[in-house]
């Protein structure tokens, strides 16, 4: 019954054993077991290799080393190379704070690239059934998991050079330890289990009977509903691909820019699988709490608010919204640097946090310079020291040609300044903190020539030069 159900699902995967070097993760359960077995029963007629590999995760303290010599004694009475690791998986929990399923898995699969990378063996069996695909779907879901995500278990999936595969996804549970009875195999039983202590035991224990009450067949239906999904989501994936190419401004390892104006055009499937494809790209490791939610986040910054905003994301990742771009960054931000406060008591040269300076000099008349990004004042009428700043809380200026004074915030506003810049743009006053010059936006009233006025103080605000250091 197994064989044929197997071999039918293998078939239907176009997937062939034959001659295939097979790496086999083997915990010693009723699971792994099985599937040890009927790759044995399968290793002369269809050419295969195989190698066992355990790990003990050392959760049970001996009680699982025996699980180890369990699975040790069956491949020596079978002759099947058997390789071994102890991790102590507890202790790697405390020192780097993740679940036991994460660090379990890490350990698991770092072992098992070894183990195939060791007897040069591409393919890396895995013994997941039917009913862990229903529970892992439906964990997914409540979760909050988006696109592929959402497929659950995939049959096979790229592994470093090699491939995993799951030629158990088309069995129940039941079937596996029918199985395990009809050949007289006595499998090691993890009690953990049978706890309600992990997520998945609950729906193991509570949810998959019911389902089961419904549609005894319940796993085949998840199981197409999963392969469905699949196919769906890459021809999708392939779709949104396409137009992401048309609208990423840039994309480095740490950060990527998205033009708003031509991602709103996109359809919303896309763009939700488009900020989906960003984020997996941005994190190498996908945190645990990061869902749908999170994808809902942005779009609604792109599509519902203001012109200038930030979201925070796990692990520090920001999210801004800067007038027609969209930025997702890990990189801490010019508006996350510290302000700063600088004094000129005569002449010289400020290097700012921005990569800019700010440079004042002395210059006649012939040799000034005009420019958004230079200002020129009468030297005597200059109030003594200089400050360059950043914002604080109810700057006005005066501006040359208009009548009163304006907030400084509202002059980002209006000239449309990048939110993640407002904070260290640079704001010169004079020594009675009057705000005389915005580099490169606006300038004061008190800016410009005159007739009677020979000797001036010119303010340049340019990118470094090669020298270091301000004077």
């Amino acid at each position: 019954m197994l064989q044929t159900k197997v071999t039918a699902f293998l078939q239907h995967h176009a997937f062939k054993l034959e001659n295939k070097r097979i790496v086999v993760g083997v915990s010693g359960g009723p699971d792994s077991l099985a599937l040890l077995h009927f790759l044995l029963q399968n290793r002369e007629k269809q050419g295969l290799f195989i190698v066992a590999a355990h790990i003990d995760h050392m959760f049970r303290g001996p009680e699982s080393y025996e699980d180890a010599l369990f699975v040790k004694e069956y491949c020596q009475q079978n002759r099947i190379p058997f390789e071994m690791v102890q991790v102590n998986v507890p202790e790697m929990m405390k020192l780097t704070g993740k679940s036991a399923e994460s660090a379990g898995r890490e350990v698991r699969y770092e072992f098992y690239y070894k183990v195939m990378e060791k007897y040069n063996a591409p393919y890396l069996a895995l013994a997941h059934h039917g009913d862990d695909q229903t529970e892992t779907i439906l964990m997914r879901l409540t979760r909050g998991s988006t696109g592929m995500a959402r497929a659950g278990i995939l049959f096979s999936r790229p592994f470093h050079s090699g491939t995993i595969f799951r030629p158990f996804l088309c069995l129940t549970k039941t079937d596996i330890e029918k199985y395990c009875q009809e050949h007289n195999l006595t499998p090691r039983i993890d009690p953990s289990n049978q706890t309600e202590v992990y997520s998945r035991n609950r729906y193991r224990l509570k949810v998959l009977p019911f389902l089961k009450t419904e549609n005894p067949q319940v796993h085949e239906q998840f199981q197409r509903f999963s392969e469905e999904l699949q196919a769906d989501e890459m021809f999708l994936q392939e779709l949104t691909v396409q137009e992401l190419n048309k609208v990423v401004k840039k994309r480095e390892a740490s950060e990527v820019t998205i033009d708003i104006g031509l991602f709103s055009r996109v359809p919303l499937p896309l763009q939700r699988r488009g900020i989906q494809l960003i984020l997996n790209y941005l994190y190498k490791e996908k945190p645990a709490d990061l869902s749908a939610l999170h994808i809902d986040q942005v779009l609604n910054l792109i599509n519902h608010g203001k012109p200038s905003g930030k979201l925070d994301f796990p692990n520090g990742l920001k999210v801004y919204r800067s007038y027609g771009d969209l930025l997702l960054s890990f990189r801490k931000h010019k508006s996350e640097l510290e302000s700063y406060y600088f004094i000129l008591k005569e002449p010289g040269r400020i290097h700012l946090p921005n990569g800019r300076q700010i440079q004042l000099q002395y210059a006649d008349k012939e040799t000034l310079q005009k420019g958004a990004n230079t200002a020129v004042f009468p030297a005597e009428s200059i109030k003594w020291p200089i400050i360059i700043r950043t914002r604080k809380m109810g700057d006005r200026m005066t501006i040359k040609g208009m009548q009163g004074s304006k907030k400084i915030k509202d002059i980002f506003i209006d000239q449309k300044i990048p939110l993640q810049d407002r904070n260290t743009w640079p704001i010169i006053t004079d020594g009675d903190d009057c705000i005389i010059w915005l580099p490169g936006l606006k300038k004061s009233a008190f800016e410009g020539m005159n007739p009677t006025t020979k000797h001036y103080i010119q303010f340049t605000y340019d990118k470094l030069t090669s020298s270091r250091g301000h004077i």
